[in-house]
């Protein structure tokens, strides 16, 4: 049997650059792991770039970001690992759905179709995109008060403002639109292939203090699953908020995450 790991592919979600998974890639090569993190479609290769040029990044939806990531994907040497935070969770989701990964791990991922809780705490973190439905066509920036409330509320505030500073970009509106109608729309982009056959196994991970996606999302995702036998669990980390892969508590989700890729054999 090879001995050989597979390659990992961090995906990130809205508002944060893909530079947040530089700790995780270091973390996953002290594992043996090769790990990339590309970014989503007209996202810039810094954090500054990408805020000059907010229209390459807005309009693209979750079909888009999915073929974005199936093209990066052809590229490897093998089926990867997919791990993705919040929308990018969504994605890793699909990707696993589709046969493009050999395993998936959801951090507070956006819910998908079938998905029926809706807290207020995610109505409220999500305003400042659907405040204005023109922001479907747009990308959207958060200020350092709306990134507080929907990222760094279960961190000190001056850790919430160094967050806000060195990793947050816009992002499109269209997906956020798209999620929220997914319930209403027969061929929704935020439809995931639950009933997957292929033994590839999921983990979900949720934060307790997570505004933007409450743990009953999470948890409310996880019963998706339930029509398939492939390895499909669950995670809590009940003090986090939804900045869980970058503040002062990433090593703790992360290290989480590569004992159960050990487990499931990777």
């Amino acid at each position: 049997m090879s001995t050989t790991k597979p390659p990992v592919v961090f995906i990130h979600g809205l508002w944060l650059h893909p530079d947040s998974w530089q700790p995780w890639i270091e973390r996953f090569a002290e594992a043996g792991y090769t790990a990339i993190a590309p970014g989503w479609p007209g996202v810039a290769d810094t954090v500054a770039a990408s805020r000059e040029n907010p229209g390459a990044i807005a309009d693209h939806g979750i079909d888009a970001v999915d073929a974005h990531y199936t093209d990066i994907i052809a590229g490897l040497p093998a089926a990867p690992i997919v791990i993705g935070h919040s929308f990018g969770g969504m994605i890793a989701q699909k990707l696993l759905g589709e046969d493009k990964a050999v395993a998936a791990i959801g951090i507070d991922a956006a819910q998908i179709k079938g998905v029926l809780p809706l807290p207020l705490s995610s109505l409220h973190a999500t305003l400042p995109v659907f405040r204005n439905p023109a922001n479907i066509h747009r990308a959207v920036e958060l200020t350092e008060d709306q990134f507080r409330y929907a990222f760094g509320n279960a961190v000190p505030e001056p850790e919430s403002k160094d967050l806000f500073e060195r990793y947050t970009i816009p992002a499109p509106g269209r997906p956020l639109f798209e999620a929220a109608a997914a319930n209403f729309s027969l061929h929704s982009p935020a439809k995931v292939n639950t009933d997957r056959d292929t033994g590839a196994p999921l983990l979900l991970i949720a934060g307790g203090q997570d505004h933007t996606v409450p743990e009953v999302i999470t948890k409310a995702t996880l019963k998706q699953y339930r029509h398939t036998d492939a390895p499909t669990e669950l995670l809590e980390f009940s003090d986090r908020g939804h900045s869980l892969t970058v503040d002062h508590g990433w090593p703790e989700v992360a290290d989480a995450c590569l004992t159960w890729l050990a487990g499931m054999g990777f």
